[in-house]
């Protein structure tokens, strides 16, 4: 059994610069833990594969193509392949959210 914490696991370098953390990495998915502080957000990009986000913690907004929605804990957003999207932290309070990539993306996400 392979157990982990998100505290114990590395932050990512990415090109958003908010704390990203891999949980799971195979060759089959990719999910990532998301924390955002307050004020901080994504850059739009756009996503090689479907990607299912869901919230643990706070309340963030998601951009989806043409579409904004504020979210809140226990919410499980889908965003299309390439379809641009981001999430900001637009309230007080740290906002959580886990990101799952099925299939693994083989190409690399494209910032806008």
């Amino acid at each position: 059994m392979d157990a982990r914490t998100v505290g114990e696991l590395p932050k990512e370098k990415n090109p958003h610069g908010v704390d990203v953390r891999k949980l799971y990495d195979t060759e089959n998915a990719v999910i990532v833990h998301i924390t955002l502080q307050p004020g901080e957000g994504l850059k739009r990009h756009i996503t090689p594969v479907d990607v299912a986000f869901y919230v643990l913690e706070g309340r963030g907004v998601v951009e989806i193509g043409e579409e904004r929605q504020e979210c809140g804990p226990d919410t499980l957003i889908e965003s299309p392949a390439r379809i641009p999207h981001r999430w900001t932290n637009e309230s007080d309070a740290p906002f959580r959210v886990l990101v799952i990539k099925v299939p693994r993306p083989t190409e690399s996400t494209r910032l806008l």
